[in-house]
């Protein structure tokens, strides 16, 4: 389904592959991108996990940043992907809500990391120093700031990866959705 031929067999591809099988039982269409660069893809993975480690974010943290840069910039697939993580870890509701842009449910600190989001998803050069402050706020030090911006930049680099070489939210993780969650998803790419 993307846009890049069926990748060389390798063995880093078929570890990308094998992951996906033993979580899910199919291969994410965004792995078939991802297993022409296997080194890349556990790279780029290896930033993410780490950037998050290093600021502490809890999960719901993680999908505040996650949900809020891919509704900025139309990205239906980690859409998909996080609304289902989310949905797991704290229910559709919650799911629902963040997909929606509606903070209400949400507490102080997850609306700044949703605002700060969609900020440097959408403008990051309008940034201020009182939108850092703001994350200062709610109980962010210097280094942790630094190290959620570079989460939330890395999901983008994956998600606009990802977006420009055609991949498309699997049927199966669409499948796996809560109505909710689901009609909340308004932008990106579905399968065809």
């Amino acid at each position: 389904m993307t846009f890049l031929n069926e990748p060389a067999s390798s063995e880093g591809g078929q570890r990308i592959y094998d992951a996906d099988i033993a979580e899910d039982g199919y291969v994410w269409d965004n792995s078939k991108v991802w297993a022409h660069q296997p080194a890349l893809d556990e790279a780029l993975s290896a930033l993410i996990v780490g950037a998050a480690e290093a600021a502490g974010l809890s999960i719901r943290e993680k999908g505040m940043l996650v949900i809020g840069q891919s509704a900025t910039i139309g990205d239906s697939y980690c859409s998909v992907a996080w609304g289902r993580w989310l949905t797991e870890s704290e229910g559709a509701q919650t799911a629902a809500a963040a997909l929606r842009g509606d903070e209400a449910p949400f507490s102080e600190r997850e609306r700044a990391l949703a605002t700060w989001a969609r900020t440097i998803a959408d403008h990051p050069n309008d940034t201020t120093p009182q939108d850092v402050e703001l994350l200062r706020d709610v109980g962010f030090d210097d280094p942790q700031i630094l190290a959620l911006t570079v989460y939330a930049a890395a999901r983008m680099a994956l998600s606009i990866t990802n977006d420009a070489l055609g991949a498309r939210p699997d049927q199966a993780l669409i499948d796996m959705l809560h109505p909710s969650v689901r009609a909340a998803i308004t932008w990106g790419r579905w399968p065809a």
